[in-house]
């Protein structure tokens, strides 16, 4: 007999409580995303609602725009870049902290991860005087720098998690039958947790496609970035072309959500 008869009711009334409060939250972080993305199909030339029309004129005039598809460029170059840097270092790091057994570990740990939790504002100010006396500023080599210091704690994270659960016999079953250091690493290692370190470097590229603040302390003129961009636009005149910008960069973000997802399935 059931010792509590009404826990099945008040069981499905929590769960579609809890389904009606997740619809909510998620409502409110999406909502202000979905209504820009139809502007950036209106036929006007102002951002309102009711749409004026619809149209891919604002599209075209990002495709027919130098400096839109200059900035687009910097920001695809830089995100690369950081990902080849941040995703080895990072990866690296993450194994090195896996052998590590000191009692400095916590404060190493921290060190590597402090770029995560101060803000960005400070991170940015701090490195643009840095910069300025090494003549980094105003360059792709110093917003690549900056932009890896940015993306390399989300890789340490990663593939650190990744490594918790890895079974470190298998290494040493390849050391014991004559492997050496390198050859157990790119033969058993990497293979093993090549989606985490695939995810951590989808991360990176993330990190540093979507930064801003660095940016407006450390890129020039000639190398602004696609979200750069988009603000100075926003700041001296609002444009749809913005929304269309702001679309596109929407569509990248889920499309690498979906492979990070596809990886996490692959490495389940």
């Amino acid at each position: 007999m059931n010792q509590y008869p009404y826990a099945s009711g008040m069981q499905g009334l929590a769960r579609l409580a809890l389904h009606v409060f997740c619809g909510l939250v998620f409502a409110f972080l999406l909502l202000p995303v979905l209504a820009i993305m139809p502007l950036s199909f209106n036929a006007g030339s102002f951002l309102s609602y009711p749409l004026a029309g619809i149209s891919l004129r604002w599209y075209a005039n990002l495709a027919g725009s130098a400096g839109w598809l200059a900035a687009f460029r910097n920001s695809l170059l830089v995100a690369l870049a950081v990902t080849a840097l941040a995703t080895p270092l990072g990866a690296l790091a993450a194994l090195g902290l896996a052998r590590l057994t000191s009692v400095f570990k916590p404060l190493i740990v921290a060190v590597l991860l402090a770029p995560m939790f101060v803000p960005v504002i400070i991170i940015a100010v701090a490195t643009y005087f840095l910069y300025a006396p090494l003549g980094l500023t105003n360059s792709y080599l110093g917003l690549v720098l900056a932009h890896t210091t940015l993306a390399t704690p989300f890789v340490v994270l990663v593939v650190r998690a990744a490594l918790r659960g890895f079974d470190g016999s298998v290494l040493r079953a390849a050391a014991s039958l004559g492997a050496r250091p390198l050859t157990v690493i790119r033969r058993v290692l990497l293979p093993l947790i090549a989606p985490s370190v695939m995810t951590a470097a989808v991360f990176a590229f993330m990190t540093s496609f979507d930064e801003i603040v660095v940016a407006m302390f450390l890129a020039g003129t000639a190398h602004k970035t696609l979200p750069l961009q988009m603000f100075d636009g926003a700041r001296d005149q609002i444009s749809p072309a913005i929304t269309a910008a702001a679309t596109l960069l929407v569509v990248v973000s889920v499309l690498l959500l979906g492979i990070v997802e596809w990886l996490r399935r692959r490495r389940a």
